[in-house]
């Protein structure tokens, strides 16, 4: 009897025993996975977290993320001059500077909000030249139109900085988005006998503008740029000319030789196809602003978003001006500058430089493809 009733309570422990373990493991199990999904959250939530600092990590050192990152290849490649003229001196690198006018300004803001992020690339398209043809005039027309950014100062890299390399240029260019064109102008590129090789080994797709006009026109109004900053400068007759006499042209005066265009265009056509190289009449951007810009726009592939509407014509300037641009929403007109009166030149004097230039212009007319009438 008291047997069976040990079996009893045994088998009652055993099955609460039994009971008991299945509890505990239920609860042990349940535990676990409450602590692994509570866990699991936290380590999602975290690495969002991180994700969306750094894709929303403000521009405060783009010069720096821009010259390690953006277009790396070309800084790291061809940022070394040409062996035609190597130099041992190292390429400076920019001080990281911070940028506000860049994150703070509305248009970059809502573009970063689009998913777009302004970049400072090397420049597709250049001015080169030539001095006193209207390249300035060129650069404001032409920015006007919103798919062109440009450098606002001449940049001078292929002439003067060379040795700094491809990322301190890019450092200097303005910031665009994809599609835009980028773009400088410094018209003593024109003139330099480094830089078409130097050009070249940078891109060897880069579009080139040319501005030209009447050599002689030109020669004046360097002349007269030269001589607003300098009160005891000689008289234009006699810099042309050597000895004093019409005779003899000077064509060791920096004036004049520039005018020699297809000494210099040889160069170029050296390293660049024609097919390149846009030929812009200084003389018709003048008079009809519209047309010349026109074709830029062509030869840059650009929708023609620049019109007669964008001009006026100064008739005191006896220049073109803007109804608004790039800085400005007012009608304005260049600098005081541009359309700056020249002094009188002796007749004989000009007739004798047409003539001197005469057969420079017409080997200019032959490799270019066009005749710009001079006289």
């Amino acid at each position: 009897m008291y047997m069976s009733i040990w079996c009893h309570n045994l088998n009652l422990s055993s099955r609460s025993l039994a009971i008991a373990l299945v509890a505990c493991v239920t609860l042990v199990y349940f535990s676990y996975s409450f602590n692994a999904c509570l866990f699991a959250s936290l380590s999602r939530t975290l690495q969002q977290s991180n994700l969306r600092n750094l894709l929303t990590l403000p521009q405060r050192n783009d010069t720096s993320s821009s010259s390690s990152s953006s277009n790396n290849a070309d800084a790291t490649t061809t940022a070394t001059p040409s062996t035609s003229n190597a130099t041992t001196t190292p390429p400076t690198q920019p001080a990281a500077q911070p940028l506000p006018s860049i994150d703070g300004a509305p248009k970059y803001q809502m573009l970063r909000q689009q998913g777009l992020r302004p970049s400072r690339h090397l420049p597709d398209t250049l001015i080169i030249g030539v001095k006193k043809s209207g390249t300035r005039a060129l650069l404001e027309f032409i920015r006007l139109h919103p798919d062109v950014r440009a450098a606002g100062s001449e940049v001078h890299f292929f002439d003067r900085h060379y040795q700094r390399g491809l990322r301190w240029y890019r450092h200097h260019m303005p910031y665009t988005i994809e599609g835009q064109i980028t773009m400088e102008k410094t018209p003593s590129y024109f003139v330099t006998k480094e830089v078409p090789q130097r050009v070249y080994h940078m891109n060897t797709a880069t579009k080139l503008l040319i501005v030209v006009r009447d050599p002689v026109t030109r020669a004046i109004s360097d002349y007269t740029q030269a001589a607003s900053k300098k009160s005891d400068m000689k008289r234009f007759e006699q810099l042309a000319f050597v000895n004093g006499s019409y005779a003899v042209v000077d064509t060791n005066w920096g004036p004049v030789k520039i005018g020699v265009y297809a000494r210099y265009l040889e160069r170029w056509l050296h390293f660049f196809p024609l097919s390149q190289l846009l030929f812009i009449s200084g003389e018709r951007l003048i008079m009809d602003p519209a047309y010349e810009i026109g074709r830029v726009q062509d030869f840059l592939g650009l929708k023609r978003v620049v019109t007669e509407k964008h001009f006026y014509f100064n008739a005191t300037k006896g220049f073109p001006c803007l109804f608004k641009s790039e800085a400005r929403s007012t009608p304005h007109c260049l600098g005081k500058t541009k359309g700056r009166n020249h002094p009188h030149i002796d007749a004989n004097a000009i007739e004798r430089l047409r003539e001197f230039y005469r057969p420079f212009n017409n080997k200019f007319y032959q490799l270019t493809g066009i005749n710009f009438a001079w006289p």
